[in-house]
């Protein structure tokens, strides 16, 4: 992603700070928005929505513990990477801090290559936070993990046969759509491979066996979906 794309959004109650530290996150050419209190900042998150939130921890009206707390809650931030940005360096505040959901600290001062090395490093992070919410489908009760291939369920986790895991995941790609039988084919078996109907209603028989009945339904005449 390149710097002009992302959205960083910068907290402080100190006008010096947010116009120094500001200055120097444009010059690398990120987006700076700005709060400077913990109520602006849980506001401006839900409105900006930033890939990186430089908080800090002394605030009026609303603190940065409670301010990180509240922004967590918010939908379609949960990777959003938060680090608090404060002078205060005692442990209670750095635990604290990591208990609100924070993903790490920096202590004012800092000098300005340190800071974007530094931040750099945090959106390098959200990168990999990123990578890792794609390669992982999560539902109520069940986790399909792509990367490692295995599947999750409230009794332990299942490898499953290479076809039955890809069935699994054609289906569980977007929830309650249902799949006909001819698109299943050929994203599972591919176009250049002959096997009949009932291969796929033997597969989605064995999977039923080994995740539940609950998650795959039969649509007659049509195909399946997978229903959350």
């Amino acid at each position: 992603m390149k710097n002009e794309n992302i959205k960083i959004l910068l907290v402080d109650d100190e006008p010096d700070i947010l116009e120094i530290v500001g200055y120097h996150l444009k010059k690398e050419g990120y987006q700076v928005f700005k709060a400077s209190n913990g109520s602006e900042a849980v506001s401006n998150a839900k409105i900006v929505e930033p890939h990186l939130i430089l908080l800090d921890i002394m605030m009026p009206e609303m603190d940065g513990i409670e301010a990180c707390e509240k922004i967590r809650a918010i939908d379609g931030l949960e990777n959003v990477v938060i680090t608090f940005f404060t002078a205060r360096g005692e442990d209670y505040s750095q635990v604290a801090g990591f208990d609100a959901g924070a993903d790490d600290y920096i202590t004012k001062p800092v000098k300005p290559k340190v800071l974007i090395s530094k931040v750099k490093g945090l959106l390098r992070r959200l990168k990999s936070k990123e990578s890792n919410a794609d390669s992982i489908l999560s539902f109520d009760g069940i986790s399909i993990n792509k990367d490692e291939y295995f599947v999750e369920v409230e009794n332990g986790k299942i490898t499953l046969p290479k076809k039955e895991f890809e069935l699994l995941c054609l289906l569980a790609s977007v929830p309650n759509k249902v799949f006909n039988r001819e698109i299943i084919l050929k994203t599972v078996w591919g176009q250049d491979v002959v096997v009949g109907g009932r291969t796929i209603d033997v597969h989605v028989r064995k999977l039923r066996e080994k995740i539940g009945d609950d998650y795959i339904k039969t649509i007659k005449g049509v195909g399946y979906k997978f229903v959350i």
